[in-house]
């Protein structure tokens, strides 16, 4: 019995051993590994864990939806015109037109045929939406939505209903302020800050597309900064979330709850592809949108444009930088500071300009009366000018047309007093006669009547002036003209091959 337990006691201590061997040569071998196998990756090259500060992705949209929705309005616009119904296919619409886009036999056709038959009154509908900015009643949508509309009736979130007055519209930027008279205080919209938002970041717009009341679609900042043409001070934000007709003048909402920005346009036949204006930027109009009913803009009387590489390389500049003044207007701000054509206006007030855009949006924002700092780059050397800010009416031309590359082709003759009187202008400078079809300056788009001003900075004055300026510049194979036509003035810059 002895020896059977003394070799079950030896038994069980050889296995303890054994394992024991086994786990620290594992050990030793993973240790191995580790410092001479395969490499790991190391920390630093991981992508960093984001701060929980940081994430904005919202635990449930339904309570984001439930605390704002309230904020937001339905808008329903009648507008009244007179025109002419004859019974045919090609008879005004009630919305204002041929529904096929218009007679096939001219816009004047019906009027010379049946310009004796009389007008009766349609009545034009259309729904958007926009959202509270005071507990009184001050609402922010679109100018578009309640544009020449006789009659503005405002749904509230409890379903009552109020008609509304317009209180300040501005067509550049399509922004409107309208105002309810509420019989008790009314939820109100936090307003953000678009400056802050970044691309990537969640966002949920908020209306009534196609007449479907309070509709919330989901998506994210998909851009900043985008220029679609719909006017001077485009600068809309890019989302994909939902946007549809209807859902014009309402609220894009960050994940805090604030409004980023007012939606406003779609692509036609797109897909996740909506805009909306910045709220800084009605922000920054509020004021005279209550007050005076329009906005107040800044002027400097300055035409201005973008600089090409064949520019940039003509007037020595070192990068594209900036907007190049093509023209000054006498007796404005900027005449007045001493600023000139061919100045490159590259910072006001401390901010940098890299485009006419910017420099555009910048001036804008100014107020009229306000003193400010401009720096410029003439002959390669930098200036700054103490400008004070004009008022800029909006029948002025802030932006002058843009040159694009090109080649000689042009024929001129002098600008005789004859030709000065019959063009209504100063006899200065050459007057182009004849561009060559197919030539580089005909792709351009210089024209016959064209003002040549300046060659490569030179003032005109005579044919001989322009004739010795313009060999100096063709054995360069380049060239930058000052072009004046009608009341604009512009900059090309001309190569040959």
């Amino acid at each position: 019995m002895k020896n059977s337990n003394r070799k079950t006691f030896f038994m069980f201590l050889m296995a303890f051993l054994v394992a024991f061997f086994i786990v620290s040569l594992v050990g030793v071998l993973r240790s191995s590994f580790t410092t001479t196998g395969a490499p790991e990756i190391p920390v630093a090259q991981a992508v960093p864990a984001i701060p929980d500060t940081v994430v904005k992705t919202p635990l449930s949209f339904s309570e984001l939806t439930e605390r704002v929705k309230p904020a937001v309005v339905n808008i329903s616009t009648s507008k009244t015109f007179k025109g002419r119904s004859f019974g045919t296919p090609f008879g005004r619409s009630p919305f204002g037109g041929s529904p096929f886009g218009g007679s096939p036999f001219g816009d004047d056709f019906f009027d010379r045929f049946f310009g004796d038959m009389p007008r009766r009154e349609f009545k034009q509908r259309s729904l958007g939406s926009g959202f509270i900015i005071s507990n009184d009643g001050y609402i922010f949508t679109n100018n578009h939505v309640v544009e020449q509309a006789d009659k503005i009736l405002v749904k509230i979130s409890d379903g009552k209903e109020y008609e509304a007055k317009v209180i300040g519209t501005d067509a550049n930027t399509d922004i409107a302020l309208i105002k309810i008279k509420p019989s008790n205080s009314l939820p109100v919209a936090e307003i953000g800050d678009s400056e802050k938002v970044k691309v990537g970041e969640w966002v949920i717009a908020i209306g009534n597309p196609f007449g479907l009341d309070a509709t919330v679609t989901a998506g994210i900042v998909s851009a900043k900064g985008r220029v679609i043409g719909a006017g001077p001070y485009d600068n809309f934000i890019q989302t994909d979330a939902s946007i549809n007709p209807g859902n014009s003048g309402g609220p894009l909402f960050n994940m805090e709850g604030k409004v980023i920005g007012i939606n406003t346009a779609i692509v036609a036949q797109g897909q996740g592809i909506g805009f909306a204006i910045p709220i800084n930027m009605a922000k920054n109009i509020l004021g005279d949108l209550k007050t005076k009913g329009k906005v107040t803009r800044g002027w400097l009387g300055i035409s201005v444009q973008d600089i090409s590489d064949d520019i940039a390389k003509n007037l020595n500049h070192q990068n594209k930088g900036g907007a190049l003044v093509s023209d000054v207007f006498k007796g404005d701000p900027a005449d007045q500071a001493g600023i000139k054509v061919g100045d490159i206006i590259t910072e006001i007030n401390g901010k940098p300009i890299k485009d006419t855009h910017e420099l555009l949006l910048t001036i804008a924002a100014l107020q009229v009366g306000q003193k400010m700092n401009v720096k410029a780059i003439r002959d390669g050397k930098e200036m700054t000018f103490r400008v004070t800010v004009a008022e800029r009416k909006d029948n002025v031309a802030q932006l002058a047309e843009k040159s694009e590359k090109g080649h000689f082709g042009i024929s001129v003759q002098e600008i005789t007093p004859e030709i000065a009187r019959q063009l209504g202008m100063r006899s200065e400078g050459v007057i182009i006669t004849d561009i060559q079809e197919g030539s580089p300056a005909d792709e351009v788009g210089m024209q016959p009547q064209d003002i040549i001003v300046q060659v490569n900075q030179v003032k005109i004055a005579s044919i001989n002036d322009y004739n010795r300026e313009i060999s100096k510049a063709a054995q360069k194979k380049s060239v930058t003209l000052l072009v004046k036509r009608g009341r604009a003035s512009f900059f090309v810059a001309l190569r040959t091959q």
